[in-house]
Parts: structure tokens; C-alpha cells; sequence
């Protein structure tokens, strides 16, 4: 309590001082702090939804994730296509489509078919906004500087998503709280959000014409972006669904696992963006696939070595690390933006390889729905580790400043 209230104090210090010296970034850095509450509320109410108002099974629960990440397939030409609006201009764009999206999510989901719908409005807009963050964070920083500034913005994130935690937590716990009212709550802090990123000033980078760049630079990045769309996916859609459905986990459960994500991720993204700057993208990435391998094993034998209740601590353990290293992503911007020849390619490039992100994202949930249904969520797991293996190797061959 001490450290998060000394925590607390420095970054008051810090945004006082930055208003006054270095005013878009700290804009920035309130923009991570309202999509840090939205994104709190939505994280930890979205799988409880639809288990508890549609009653999906494991396989139908991994369908749901083609249309649901189907717009992310998208932004490559998304952004393409909006690219002369600039970077900040479609960020604002992308709060408006979440905040949308989680308004009809809240009030006009009366059907499974229609939930489907508003839920791939939110997330055209948050896809939109993945490529965008770091593309903006980095404009406003310096190049020996890209890893903590990055940091310092997914710290303040983080940080934020614990409000979104308590909401929920004190909300379904004491207050009667439903998921409809909680998609509504969180789509107001995305509209304050869009409202944030229309007061920053001097930030547009040169106007842009349109293009898809595919270039033999980047091909390594590709590929890893398409490699971690697939290990990512079967976390964030069987992780969470392994709590719920075998230890059914509750709503303010997930919220109290996610005090404990933010607290750890705080410090973790720090530094994450401090060894980027130091020991440099390939190791970061490369300590990160090693350690999601042994998060796998956890998943899929926690059960096997320990009593019911020792298992969901080590399954909750292995979730909270899991979430937590989400941060090591400013790995793969930092890699992009260091090896690209013209800075105004950071978007595009970005964006593509979320499109290459994507790609997998949406198959790899219906096939892990089907591996559960016919050998069990061990299996899911399993899988996920020999991908995760392919994951460091691809690791070890970044290069910085030898691609062609």
C-alpha cells in the first residue's frame, strides 16, 4: 500500500510538471488513464456476459472470437484509408466506434446475433487505437527514449484499470451493478477519452497518401506479429474460460485478479520499457516467449499436481503474470519504428501487422474450441506452448539495423 500510495504521489508530481513542459504527452498519458478504466470495466465483465446471459459452451465461446476479432483483420486497410486524417485525429475516431460499440453493447443486446454485432463495432474502434498508441507515443519522444516513454504511458494504463476493477468489484458485489449498466459506464470514459485526444496540439506528423506497406524488411515482424496473434488469442479467449467455467470464477473475482494484474504490471511495465532501451527488443521478446511456455504448463497441469483449491491459486498466478506481460508488446513498436527507413511508415507498418495479427486471431479460438471439446482445456494449453516455442525462436533472429 505504501509503494502504490508513493507510486500515486510521483506521477501527481509528474503530471503537474508535464503540463506545464510537455503538454501533449501528459494528454497522452490522460487518454491511457480513461481507456485504462473503460478497458478495466470491460476486461472483467465481458467473458462473465456471455457466459451468464447466452450459456456458451467451449466451442461456441471460440467462435464468437472470428467476428469479434475480425475488424482487427481489417485495420491495415482501415488505417490506410484514413491515413491523411493523421495519427491523433484517428485515434479520436477509433474512442468514438468503442464507445459505440459498448453503448449498444449496454442497451441494445437483447440478442445473441445483436451482442455479436455492437461487439465488433467496439472493437473496430479499439483496433484502430492498438497501432495508433504506440505510433503517437513515440512521435512525442525521443529514439533512446521510445521504451520509457511507452512505459510510463502503460503504466499510467495500468494503473487506471484499477478503477475500472473497483468499479466493478463494488458495483456487482454491493451495488446491483449488471453487465448492461457496466458496458454504458465504460463507454463514457471512451468518449472522455476522444474528447482528451482533440486537445492535443502540434502532434500530426506530415499528411500521408494512401499505401499497404509489405516490404522484405519487415517480414520478420509479420511473422512474429502472427505467431503472437495466435498465442495471444488462446489466452485472452480459454484463459479467462477455464476460471469461469471449471472454477467458476465471479465477476468481482475477476476484478479483485485484476487489482493484482495492474499492481504487478505497474512496476512491469516500467520495466519492460526501461530493458527495451537497455538490453533491446530481442531479449525482452525472447525472456518473454520462455516464460509464456512455463505459463502454459501452469495452465495445463495445475490441476494435476494440486488440490482444487491450490490449482485456481496457480491458474490465477499464471493469469495475473500472463496479463501482466502484456507491456513486452512495446517490444514488437519499438523493433518496427528502429528498423523502418522513413518514420511516417510506423502506422502502416503497425497496422499491418495487426491485420497479420488478426489473420490467425480469428481461427485459432474455433480450432482451440474444438480441441477442448474432444481432449480437454489441457490441450488448448499444450498447444499454446509449442507456440510459444516458435515464438522465441523467431525471437532470437531480431536484428536491429541489418534488414534490407
Amino acid at each position: 500500500m505504501a509503494i502504490i500510495k508513493r507510486k500515486t504521489s510521483q506521477w501527481i508530481r509528474m503530471i503537474y510538471s508535464g503540463l506545464k513542459n510537455d503538454r501533449d504527452f501528459t494528454l497522452f498519458l490522460f487518454v491511457g488513464v480513461f481507456t485504462g478504466i473503460a478497458g478495466g470495466i470491460y476486461s472483467t465483465t465481458f467473458n462473465n456476459f456471455l457466459n451468464d446471459v447466452f450459456k456458451l459452451s467451449a466451442d461456441a465461446r471460440g467462435l464468437v472470437e472470428f467476428p469479434r476479432e475480425l475488424p482487427g483483420m481489417t485495420i491495415m486497410f482501415v488505417i490506410a484509408l484514413l491515413s491523411f486524417l493523421g495519427d491523433v485525429k484517428m485515434a479520436i475516431i477509433g474512442m468514438i466506434f468503442a464507445a459505440a460499440g459498448l453503448l449498444g453493447l449496454g442497451t441494445m443486446s437483447h440478442t445473441f446475433t445483436g451482442a455479436l454485432a455492437w461487439t465488433m463495432i467496439f472493437s473496430l474502434g479499439t483496433h484502430m487505437f492498438f497501432p495508433l498508441t504506440p505510433s503517437i507515443g513515440m512521435h512525442l519522444s525521443k529514439k533512446e527514449q521510445y521504451g520509457v516513454r511507452l512505459g510510463r504511458y502503460n503504466a499510467y494504463n495500468l494503473f487506471a484499470t484499477l478503477a475500472g476493477y473497483a468499479i466493478v468489484w463494488c458495483g456487482f458485489k454491493y451495488l446491483g451493478l449488471t453487465y448492461q449498466t457496466a458496458f454504458v459506464i465504460a463507454s463514457v470514459f471512451y468518449v472522455i477519452a476522444a474528447l482528451v485526444l482533440g486537445r492535443m496540439k502540434h502532434i500530426e506528423p506530415k499528411k500521408f497518401k494512401l499505401r499497404f506497406i509489405l516490404q522484405k524488411r519487415y517480414t520478420l515482424f509479420y511473422i512474429l506479429s502472427l505467431v503472437n496473434g495466435a498465442r495471444k488469442q488462446i489466452f485472452l479467449t480459454f484463459a479467462p474460460w477455464v476460471l469461469i467455467q471449471v472454477f467458476h470464477l465471479t465477476p468481482p473475482l475477476f476484478a479483485l485478479l485484476g487489482v493484482f494484474i495492474a499492481t504487478a504490471s505497474i512496476m512491469t511495465r516500467t520495466i519492460v520499457g526501461n530493458a527495451i532501451d537497455r538490453l533491446g527488443e530481442r531479449f525482452v521478446l525472447s525472456a518473454e516467449a520462455i516464460l509464456l511456455v512455463v505459463i502454459c504448463f501452469g495452465y495445463a497441469f495445475a490441476e494435476n499436481i494440486a488440490p482444487a483449491g491450490i490449482a485456481v491459486i496457480i491458474l490465477s498466478a499464471c493469469y495475473i503474470i500472463d496479463n501482466s506481460m502484456n507491456a513486452v508488446e512495446m517490444a514488437r513498436s519499438t523493433y518496427v519504428r528502429k528498423i523502418v527507413r522513413n518514420p511516417e511508415d510506423v502506422t502502416s507498418v503497425l497496422a499491418a501487422g495487426t491485420s497479420f495479427d488478426h489473420i490467425i486471431a480469428m481461427t485459432i479460438p474455433f480450432l482451440g474450441g474444438i480441441l477442448w471439446v474432444a481432449y480437454g482445456y489441457k490441450a488448448v494449453f499444450l498447444a499454446a506452448a509449442c507456440i510459444g516455442l516458435l515464438n522465441f525462436f523467431l525471437s532470437t533472429k531480431i536484428r536491429i539495423g541489418e534488414t534490407s
